[in-house]
């Protein structure tokens, strides 16, 4: 028989160790979104049930960051995705007026054709085609989108009739979130896997303290399954004007997808001899699973988060580190009493927290060469000021197409790419006829 080497179990119980703590390290960062995921999904005019929403936010957080331990055996964390929920909340629901549970059934379509495309060799295909300057242009506008969103919860930012926005009126409400962002920027600058929860928390306890909020009367109950999960409308969710948002909404999450496990890999060396990223088609897998998911069990799309990044710092390499994770989340299922005493003011510093680190990508966009440049510029304005991932990127898709063949670059277009701005093309035909 072979003898294991020596050291061989002090190495594998350091290896657990370090899995254990990156797991819960992963759970910190990530953590926040039990919070601010249901404040936005059930922001007033949506319809939808804050304890509901939270239940649901909590189980695709477990059952989807448990698969990836599981199933990808890789160290991520799986959650609704930033930028996807202000899109399904603001743009989907109050926007466009499309009934939650319409909205739910476009989340899990949108779900369904994500998993196609990751069984298949097109996912890869689709990724290597869209330039990376459409997809930094499209992180830089969904940064922009939720930025204004986080200074519209905090007050800075206000409607104005003559203007359409104005600078706010400095009152209480945004003391305390400029005092929010300070606290989170002080912190993430300390590298702190507490940052957003300390920032939070504090901002909760002296709006409480000052009489902005009211204590809940009990501080646990039980999770709601009732409210949403299970209630979304599949077939109204097919109505022909709603296809390009579907479409969007998938292009969105597979972007997330391969940004989040590709540059997290790279970063924190969980690639192979190749230097491909471990496991990357299971971890799309899961990806694609956690959108269709959401939609059933009542929220926005799911992915895998870049927050992850500190966990496998902190010693988590392999899925044992996600399972830590998911196990985490679970106690989450009965704090919906004290989330809901949380005020916009705390959460709108996270919104802009993680907006202004989503416009890091910008330092990648190819501002020397117009062709390149427009395309993504377009992506960027349109987002944040059209409230709609939608129409940004597909206006980025089709003139990408356009200006490379009008400038003599039409052989440096991937076939791919020409089918994606043609299908682009045709979606926004789709929403005008039918709209």
């Amino acid at each position: 028989m072979n003898q294991p080497a020596p050291g061989g179990t002090a190495m594998a119980a350091s290896s657990r160790r370090g899995d254990v703590i990156g797991g819960f390290t992963t759970f910190l960062t990530t953590a926040y979104i039990v919070v601010v995921n249901p404040s936005i999904l059930a922001t007033r005019g949506t319809g939808m049930s804050f304890t509901g929403t939270l239940t649901a936010t909590v189980l695709v957080c477990f059952s989807m960051t448990l698969l990836m331990g599981l199933f990808a055996r890789l160290p991520f964390a799986v959650a609704p995705g930033m930028g996807i929920n202000a899109f399904f909340a603001y743009t989907v629901i109050l926007g466009r007026g499309v009934p939650w549970p319409t909205a739910l059934g476009m989340i899990f379509w949108a779900g369904v054709l994500f998993v196609l495309l990751s069984v298949t060799p097109v996912r890869l295909s689709i990724a290597r085609a869209i330039p990376a300057s459409l997809r930094a242009g499209s992180a830089v506008g969904i940064g922009l989108f939720l930025t204004f969103i986080g200074l519209k919860n905090a007050g800075l930012v206000v409607a104005h009739p003559a203007t359409l926005v104005a600078f706010g009126r400095l009152d209480a409400g945004v003391g305390l979130s400029l005092l929010g962002l300070l606290v989170m920027v002080l912190l993430l600058r300390r590298r702190s896997p507490f940052a957003f929860l300390a920032g939070i928390a504090l901002v909760t306890a002296i709006a409480a303290a000052l009489g902005l909020v009211r204590a809940p009367e009990h501080a646990f109950s039980a999770p709601d399954f009732s409210s949403v999960t299970l209630r979304l409308d599949v077939r109204a969710a097919l109505q022909l004007s709603l296809l390009p948002t579907i479409v969007a909404i998938c292009f969105t999450d597979l972007f997330d997808s391969i940004s989040s496990l590709v540059g997290v890999s790279h970063a924190t060396g969980l690639v192979d001899e190749r230097g491909e990223p471990l496991r990357l088609g299971r971890g799309l897998l899961v990806d694609a699973l956690a959108t269709l998911s959401a939609g059933l069990l009542g929220s926005s799309s799911g992915t895998a988060y870049i927050e992850s990044a500190a966990g496998i710092e902190a010693g988590g390499r392999t899925g044992l580190s996600a399972v830590v994770t998911a196990l985490c989340f679970l106690p989450c299922l009965f704090i919906a009493p004290i989330a809901g005493m949380v005020p916009p003011q705390a959460t709108a510093p996270v919104l802009i927290l993680v907006g202004a680190l989503m416009l890091r990508g910008a330092r990648h966009l190819p501002v020397d060469h117009l062709e390149e440049w427009i395309p993504a510029f377009l992506a960027i304005v349109l987002i944040p000021l059209t409230f709609s991932i939608t129409q940004g990127m597909l206006w980025a898709f089709i003139a990408h197409a356009v200006l490379f063949a009008c400038t003599g670059r039409a052989r440096e277009v991937h076939p791919v790419m020409w089918g994606v701005a043609a299908v682009s093309a045709i979606l926004l035909s789709i929403e005008r006829i039918a709209s």
